[in-house]
C-alpha cells in the first residue's frame, strides 16, 4: 500500500506539470503501477483483518471508496471543464495529490495483518495485533488456526508454482472466471464510454457530463447495498439477482436500440432515450452490489494462505488485461454490432449466472483460514480436486 500511494504521488506530479504527450503517457504508466499495487495489497488486508462475520461488508469497503472516488472525479471534472484559459485538468489532475497522500500516510501509520506476521514467524507480534483488532484477550482458537495455516505456507517455497497445483486449482479457476466475466457483463464499456453512448442518444455534450455524475451517484449507492446485504443474504444470492437484473437491463436496452435506431438517433424520442437511460441505471446499480465488489472479495478470501498473495496477483492481472481488452475492442464492437452489443453481453451474463448457480460456492460467515475444509471439501464438484 505504501508503494501504491508512492507511485499516485509521482503520477499526480507528472501529469499536473507535464509539457508533452510523453510525460502524460509516462504519468499514465506511473497510475497504472499504483493501481496494480493497491489492488494487490488492499483486499487481502481487508480480509485478513476482518472478523468472519463482516468480513464481506469491511472488504467491500474497498470498492465504496473507489465508486466515491469515481463520483468525486466526475464532479471535479465538471467544474474543472468551465475554468476558463485551457488549464482546468491540470487542476483536475493535481488534486490527485490528495487521495494519494492519505493513502501514503494511512500505509505508514497501519501494521501488518495477523496472518501476515504469524507466517514471518512473528507470532507474540502477531497474535498481540490480533488481540487488539478483536479487542478480546482470548484469540487463541483463532491464533492456533493461522498458526497451523502459516506452518503449511512455510513449507511452501514458490507460491506461483504451488498455486498451479490440483488443490489450488478451484481458488484459482474461479478467480480468473470471475474476473473474465467482471469485464464481460459490459460495466467498462458502459462506464468508460458513458458520455459518447449518452451523446448519441441525443442528449447534448452538458448532459453527458451530468450522466457520468448520475450513473457514479448510482454506483456509490448501490455499492453500499452491498455492504448491508453481503455477509446476510450472502455472495451466490446477490451474483444471481444481479444476473437477472442485467439481463433483463441490457435486452431492453438491446430492443430500444434495435427497434428505433438505425445509424443515427433521431427516431429516439426524448421518451425511450429516458428509458434507455433508466435501463444503464438499473444495470449499473445491479453490478455494484454485485459482481463489482464480489469480485474482488471472493479471490481475497478462497485462497490458502501459502498462496493467497499469488492469487490476488492473479486476480489483478486478469482484471486488467480484460479491462484493457473490452475497453481497446468497445468502440469498434459497437459500430460493428450495434444494438447487438447488448445483446453480446447479455449472452455472457447468462453464462456467468448458471457458473454461479453451479460452481461458486458460499463463503458467508467461514473463517479465512477454514475455506479448505469447509468450503472447497464440501463442494459438489470442487471436493475432487482436494485429494491431494
Amino acid at each position: 500500500m505504501l508503494i501504491a500511494g508512492l507511485f499516485f504521488i509521482l503520477d499526480t506530479v507528472f501529469n499536473a506539470v507535464a509539457n508533452s504527450l510523453l510525460l502524460l503517457i509516462l504519468g499514465r504508466v506511473i497510475l497504472g503501477c499504483g493501481v496494480g499495487f493497491a489492488n494487490q495489497a488492499v483486499p487481502v488486508f481487508l480480509s485478513e483483518i476482518a472478523p468472519t462475520g463482516i468480513r464481506g461488508a469491511l472488504n467491500i469497503m474497498f470498492q465504496l471508496n473507489i465508486t466515491i472516488g469515481i463520483l468525486i472525479a466526475n464532479i471535479v471534472n465538471w467544474f474543472t471543464a468551465k475554468i476558463e484559459g485551457g488549464y482546468g485538468w491540470r487542476i483536475s489532475l493535481a488534486l490527485a495529490a490528495v487521495p494519494a497522500v492519505m493513502l501514503t500516510v494511512g500505509a505508514l501509520i497501519v501494521g501488518d495483518t495477523p496472518n501476515s506476521l504469524i507466517e514471518r514467524g512473528y507470532e507474540e507480534t502477531g497474535k498481540a495485533v490480533l488481540k487488539k483488532i478483536r479487542g478480546v484477550e482470548n484469540v487463541e482458537a483463532e491464533f492456533q488456526d493461522i498458526l497451523k495455516a502459516s506452518e503449511v505456507a512455510k513449507q511452501v517455497k514458490s507460491p506461483f508454482k504451488d498455486i498451479l497445483k490440483r488443490h489450488n486449482r478451484p481458488p484459482l479457476i474461479i478467480t480468473i472466471l470471475l474476473q473474465v466475466f467482471q469485464q464481460m457483463t459490459g460495466i467498462n464499456a458502459i462506464m468508460f464510454y458513458a458520455p459518447v453512448l449518452f451523446s448519441t442518444l441525443g442528449f447534448h455534450s452538458d448532459a453527458s457530463l451530468y450522466s457520468a455524475v448520475i450513473t457514479g451517484a448510482v454506483n456509490v449507492l448501490s455499492t453500499l447495498v452491498s455492504v448491508y446485504f453481503v455477509d446476510k443474504a450472502g455472495r451466490r444470492v446477490l451474483l444471481l439477482e444481479a444476473g437477472v437484473q442485467m439481463f433483463v437491463s441490457q435486452m431492453v436496452i438491446a430492443i430500444v436500440l434495435g427497434l428505433k435506431v438505425q445509424d443515427h438517433s433521431d427516431n429516439l424520442n426524448k421518451g425511450f432515450g429516458m428509458l434507455v437511460v433508466v435501463m444503464v441505471c438499473t444495470f449499473v446499480a445491479s453490478f455494484a452490489w454485485s459482481w463489482g465488489p464480489l469480485g474482488w472479495l471472493i479471490p481475497s478470501e478462497t485462497f490458502p494462505l501459502e498462496t493467497r498473495s499469488a492469487g490476488q496477483s492473479v486476480t489483478v492481472f486478469m482484471n486488467m488485461l480484460f479491462t484493457f481488452l473490452i475497453a481497446q475492442a468497445f468502440l469498434s464492437m459497437l459500430c460493428h454490432l450495434k444494438f447487438g452489443i447488448f445483446l453480446f453481453f447479455s449472452a455472457w451474463v447468462l453464462a456467468m449466472s448458471l457458473f454461479t448457480v453451479f460452481l461458486i460456492p458460499e463463503t458467508k460467515n467461514i473463517p479465512i483460514e477454514d475455506m479448505t475444509e469447509k468450503v472447497w471439501r464440501q463442494h459438489w464438484f470442487w471436493k475432487k480436486f482436494m485429494d491431494d
